[in-house]
């Protein structure tokens, strides 16, 4: 019998950095399951991707920040025993000091950016560690490196998922374990993110932002070397370094950076 095609789930698929996802994965020969809250956008990615290629790619909406959006995906990852690589990437970015954001925001945020990846990640494993074989990337942020005014539940929430999945590559080679789990870090990328957050691309030099496309090629080529903790672009790279270098106190006194410090 014909083995089945390996399958990907991408989620946050419908635009940016997701959307490259999927796009390259099916030219790699994966079978896809996309993820994501607009079900047209997503079902249009879907048929032009099985248009290109001879592949399949299912639409599934839904919200993972809600309880019956993230089960039904969760469900559908034990069920999936060809899952080959879960890209988690839904995320969103807020603007404001903490004290003056909707309560209702930075919960969000943080059943986004934790509770999905840390449940998607744990049914992925359930499924990928009996076989021995798999990867996870979840998708972080340059801004995990930098804490500053206006930016905390982003910055921690990325935060958390760079030490979550530096976590998770220990206890997978502590187990002699070959599937491996990255942690995608970018810095300011072209896509509809920033828009959404009505953030002036202005603000930033045009040099600093980079394409999803060197992003995410970026992101495959590490995984392929097994490299853990994935910042795309030189400069972005040593900025990362010199914050894991620094004292603390010195990284706290760090002016604050330009608003909407996001990757996508």
């Amino acid at each position: 019998m014909a083995q089945p095609r390996p399958l990907a789930l991408v989620t946050g698929a419908s635009a940016g950095i997701g959307a490259v996802f999927a796009r390259r994965l099916a030219a790699a020969g994966h079978d896809l399951l996309l993820i994501a809250r607009r079900r047209e956008r997503l079902e249009q990615l879907a048929r032009d991707i099985q248009t290109r290629h001879p592949v399949t790619a299912e639409a599934l909406p839904a919200d993972l920040a809600e309880e019956p959006g993230l089960k039904l995906v969760e469900d559908r990852i034990l069920a999936s025993p060809n899952l080959s690589l879960l890209v988690n990437n839904a995320g969103f970015g807020a603007r404001g000091m903490f004290f003056d954001s909707p309560v209702e925001v930075q919960d969000r945020m943080h059943r986004l950016h934790i509770l999905a990846t840390l449940r998607l990640t744990h049914a992925a494993l359930r499924v990928m560690r009996p076989r021995n074989r798999g990867a996870i990337i979840n998708v972080s942020s340059l801004a995990a490196f930098f804490i500053t005014p206006g930016h905390t539940s982003y910055s921690v929430t990325k935060g958390w998922i760079n030490s979550f999945t530096e976590g998770l590559a220990k206890e997978l080679k502590a187990a002699g374990s070959a599937v491996r789990v990255q942690a995608l870090c970018p810095g300011f990328t072209y896509t509809e993110f920033h828009d959404v957050m009505g953030t002036d691309r202005g603000e930033v030099h045009p040099r600093l932002w980079m394409q999803p496309e060197a992003v995410v090629d970026a992101s495959l080529k590490a995984l392929r070397h097994g490299r853990v903790v994935v910042v795309p672009g030189r400069f972005y790279a040593a900025a990362a370094m010199l914050a894991n270098a620094l004292p603390r106190f010195v990284t706290r006194r760090l002016p604050s950076r330009p608003p909407g410090f996001y990757h996508q």
